[in-house]
């Protein structure tokens, strides 16, 4: 199974994620690597400022940050090898590094975005 990794200047518990600019993407990853998470996917985040000891293991990650600063971040690795530097990858490039197809994708979704409603609290009602 691949391992993806993804670097963040920070990771923000917040629904709405760190900032105005940043809510929209911030909630969207966080959704999907939950949901490829629930779906037995090896999906793992990490923030700069919560895990620099983990930054400063990853050699090519750690070079990246050295070299260019934060502004490279987030970094998206996958099994070892980087792949996205300097913003969030797609759902489609999440899915596909993970061994699903554009379908499996769908129905992931779908199926995350039903299991997020409340009985009659959501649009479906």
């Amino acid at each position: 199974m691949k391992t993806i990794e993804i670097y963040d200047p920070e990771i923000c518990n917040t629904g709405n994620g760190c900032g105005s600019g940043a809510d929209r993407e911030a909630l969207r990853i966080k959704t999907m690597l939950r949901a490829l998470t629930s779906e037995g996917k090896n999906v793992l985040r990490y923030g700069l400022i919560e895990n620099p000891d983990v930054f400063a293991r990853n050699k090519e990650v750690s070079e990246v940050v050295s070299k260019n600063g934060t502004s490279e971040l987030p970094i998206t690795v996958v099994d070892g090898e980087i792949k996205r530097k300097g913003s969030y990858p797609s759902n489609l490039e999440l899915a596909t590094w993970s061994g699903m197809t554009k379908d499996e994708l769908v129905v992931m979704l779908m199926k995350a975005k039903m299991t997020n409603r409340s009985f009659c609290g959501g649009d479906c009602c």
